[in-house]
C-alpha cells in the first residue's frame, strides 16, 4: 500500500501509534529543533526487521513522527520527523523493506538478454507494467491548487508559512567570521529560516517549448526565507537544478521554479535518489508508487507540479546573480543576489555563506486544511539519514552495473554518506581493490566520495566495528591509495571548494592487528599542532589519528565523525617512521602543507537544551 498525500501517511501514523501531536504553541526559531532532536535519538514504536541486516542496533531509533498543530506567527500545523525511522521510511515507500525494492530493481537490472523468443517474451512481460508508471498530465486544477495567493494581488506572505529556524547560527555571517552583517547580505528579514523538506521543480532552458519536457528535474535543496515573496536558492554546482539555472542565464531569462511540499510520500525519495542521466524521477517515484504521479500545471509558472501536494510555491529564480565563491570585500553582491547562509548542514558543521540567486515568488498555492512539511538538517540520524540509507540499500543493483566487482557497500553514518564508503569484493588480482576504488570515484554521485575502506568477502562490510579492524592491520606501504579529486560542496575540509585529496585503503588482504590504530586528542591553540603531535607520538601503532581534545577517544562512532569532516588526505597525511598519520583535527592558519590551503573552518553544530 502507497500513500496518496502527506495527510493520509500522517494519519496512517496516527493509527499505529506513530505520530505525536503537540498542541502547545512552539516558535519555528530553534524550538521545533530542540524538540525534534529530543525525538530523533528515542526508541521507535515499531522496529525495522529488515534493517538489522545493514544497520544492525539502529533498526528501533527514530522515536515518532511530529505533529505541531501551532506554530507561532503562522497559519498552518507543521509536521517533522516524519520519515525519521527505518520503519515510517519503509512505511512511506509501500511498507515494504528497502532489500524487497532492490530485489525488483535487481531483475529489472540484469543485463541479460533474452536467449530466444520464451524469454524475449517473458523480459517484454516485466518491463511492460513500466509503461503505466509515467507522469500523469491532467487538465483543470489539481488539490494542491484549491486554494491560490497571487503575489500581483498583495496576497503572498511567505513569513505566515511555518518555515523553521534550525540551528543558532543560521542566516548570520557575522557570526561564523565574516565581514558582513546579515543585512548587507540582503537575508536580514528572513531571520535565519529556511525550507528544508521540499521537491524543487525545474526544467533545462532547451525544453521551455516543450509540452512534456524530459529534463523536468526535482531536487531536495534548500531555500532561505528573505521576506514576505523572496527566497534564496541553493544548490551545489553539480546538482541538475544548478545546470538548469546555468541554460537559462546562458539565454538572459530568469527560470521557472515549482517548490512542492508533501504530495506523494514516495516524492521525498524519488527527489534525493541519484538516479542514472535520462532517468526522471517522477518515473522513480511512479515505480514506488505503482502508478504515475498526477501533476497539474502551475498557475504562474510554465511547470507541471504534483497535484496532490500540500503546498505549491511559484517564482522566478534571478539569473543576474555571479557564480559562487564570492567573498565580501570582492565585486559588488550585484543584482538577484544575496549572501546566503550559513546554514547548519548534515556534515554536524555549518555549510559557511555565499552568493546564491534570489527567487521572485509569484504564488503560494495549497490545499485545504494544509500541513507544512519540514527537517531538521543536522548531523546524523536526522530524516535525511534514512533516506541515504534507503538510496544505499535500493541503489545496490544498478551500482553493481556500474561496477560488477562489488559485492555489497555500506556507508557509515560517521561518513555522513559523502565522506566514507566500506566496499566489500571478492579480490582475484593484485591492486583489484585500487580498481575497485577508482571505479566508484567515477560512479555517479559516488564520485564525491572521499575515503574508500575495500574489505574482502569474509568481511561484514555492515560491521563497522569489524571493517576498523581490519583496517588496523593493513600494510601502510603498500594498502594506501591517495589522490585528487572532486569532492562534495559541503566538505569544509577540502583544500578547495568541491575539490581535494582522496584516500582508498585495501584492507582486502589484512588481518586485524589491536594495536594497529592510536587515537590521539590534541589540545590544539595553532596551526601545526595536529601534525606536531601526531610526529611526537609513541607506541606500537602503525595508523595514528589526530583529533581534538574535546573528542571521547574512546568512542569511535564520534571520532570518526570528527575525523572524517577535518581530514583532506593531500593536505592531512603524515609519514613518519613505522607509521603513518592522519591529522582529524579542527584545522586553522598554519595548518597549510604540501601546497593545500585550509579554508574558513565553520563551527560545530550545537543548540542548548528546549527552554
Amino acid at each position: 500500500m502507497t500513500f496518496k498525500c502527506l495527510q493520509s501517511f500522517l494519519a496512517h501514523l496516527d493509527s499505529i501509534g506513530e505520530l505525536k501531536r503537540i498542541s502547545d504553541p512552539v516558535s519555528p526559531l530553534l524550538e521545533i529543533t530542540g524538540f525534534t532532536q529530543e525525538e530523533a535519538v528515542k526508541h521507535s514504536p515499531t522496529l525495522s526487521s529488515d534493517a538489522t541486516t545493514y544497520d544492525s542496533g539502529r533498526e528501533g531509533v527514530g522515536g515518532q513522527a511530529l505533529l505541531f498543530e501551532h506554530v507561532e506567527g503562522c497559519d498552518f500545523p507543521l509536521a517533522i520527523n516524519v520519515f525519521g525511522s527505518y520503519f515510517r521510511m519503509e512505511q512511506a515507500l509501500g511498507q515494504r523493506g528497502f532489500s524487497d525494492i532492490a530485489d525488483e530493481i535487481g531483475e529489472l537490472a540484469k543485463p541479460v538478454p533474452p536467449s530466444g523468443i520464451r524469454e524475449m517474451l517473458s523480459m517484454a512481460k516485466k518491463f511492460s507494467p513500466l509503461i503505466k508508471l509515467k507522469p500523469k498530465r491532467k487538465s483543470g486544477r489539481g488539490l494542491c491548487q484549491q486554494n491560490i495567493k497571487r503575489t500581483s494581488n498583495g496576497e503572498v506572505d511567505l513569513t505566515r508559512l511555518p518555515l523553521i529556524k534550525c540551528w543558532p547560527l543560521d542566516g548570520d555571517p557575522e557570526a561564523v567570521g565574516y565581514n558582513i552583517t546579515k543585512e548587507e547580505s540582503g537575508t536580514a528579514n528572513g531571520d535565519g529560516r529556511y525550507i528544508t523538506f521540499a521537491g524543487m521543480h525545474t526544467i533545462h532552458a532547451d525544453d521551455r517549448f516543450n509540452e512534456k519536457p524530459p529534463s523536468h528535474n526535482i531536487g531536495m535543496y534548500r531555500a532561505q526565507l528573505i521576506d514576505d515573496t523572496h527566497l534564496a536558492m541553493h544548490w551545489h554546482i553539480h546538482h541538475d537544478g544548478a545546470a538548469h539555472w546555468r541554460s537559462w542565464k546562458e539565454i538572459g531569462e530568469p527560470m521557472p521554479i515549482a517548490i512542492c511540499f508533501g504530495g506523494e510520500t514516495v516524492l521525498p525519495y524519488a527527489a534525493t535518489s541519484p538516479l542514472p542521466p535520462g532517468i526522471s524521477e517522477l518515473l522513480m517515484a511512479g515505480y514506488l508508487q505503482k502508478k504515475g504521479i498526477e501533476l497539474v500545471k502551475g498557475v504562474t509558472v510554465p511547470l507541471w507540479v504534483p497535484a496532490n501536494s500540500e503546498f505549491v510555491i511559484e517564482g522566478f529564480v534571478s539569473t543576474e546573480c555571479g557564480n559562487i565563491g564570492w567573498e565580501p570585500g570582492d565585486e559588488p553582491l550585484g543584482e538577484g543576489a544575496v549572501f546566503e547562509g550559513p546554514f547548519g548542514d548534515h556534515t554536524g558543521y555549518y555549510s559557511m555563506p555565499d552568493r546564491y540567486p534570489v527567487v521572485d515568488v509569484t504564488a503560494v498555492t495549497h490545499r485545504n486544511n494544509a500541513v507544512f512539511p519540514a527537517t531538521v538538517v543536522g548531523p546524523p540520524p536526522q530524516e535525511d539519514y534514512y533516506l541515504g540509507k534507503a538510496t544505499e540499500r535500493i541503489m545496490l543493483p544498478l551500482l553493481k552495473v556500474i561496477v560488477p566487482d562489488i559485492i555489497d557497500y555500506h556507508l557509515p553514518r560517521f561518513g555522513a554518506f559523502h565522506n566514507c564508503a566500506f566496499i566489500k569484493i571478492k579480490p582475484e588480482y593484485t591492486e583489484h581493490a585500487r580498481k575497485v576504488m577508482h571505479a566508484v570515484w567515477g560512479a555517479g554521485q559516488m564520485a564525491w566520495t572521499k575515503l574508500i575502506v575495500v574489505v574482502g568477502e569474509d568481511v561484514d562490510v555492515h560491521d563497522e566495528h569489524a571493517v576498523l579492524q581490519q583496517v588496523s592491520g593493513i600494510d601502510i606501504k603498500n594498502d594506501i591509495e591517495l589522490t585528487r579529486g572532486p569532492l562534495d560542496i559541503l566538505d569544509h575540509a577540502a583544500s578547495e571548494l568541491g575539490a581535494g585529496g582522496k584516500m582508498g585503503i585495501d584492507a582486502t588482504h589484512a588481518a586485524p592487528n589491536k594495536d594497529g590504530i592510536a587515537i590521539i586528542g590534541v589540545n590544539k591553540t595553532k596551526g601545526g599542532q595536529g601534525g606536531e603531535a601526531i610526529q611526537k607520538h609513541s607506541s606500537k601503532a602503525n595508523i595514528v589519528i589526530a583529533v581534538d581534545d574535546s573528542i571521547d577517544c574512546n568512542d569511535m562512532s564520534e571520532v570518526f565523525f570528527h575525523f572524517c569532516a577535518s581530514f583532506d588526505p593531500s593536505r592531512d597525511v603524515h609519514h613518519c617512521d613505522g607509521f603513518i598519520g592522519f591529522d582529524g583535527t579542527s584545522k586553522m592558519k598554519g595548518d597549510e602543507r604540501n601546497g593545500r590551503a585550509v579554508r574558513p573552518w565553520p563551527p560545530f553544530l550545537r543548540i542548548d537544551a528546549r527552554e
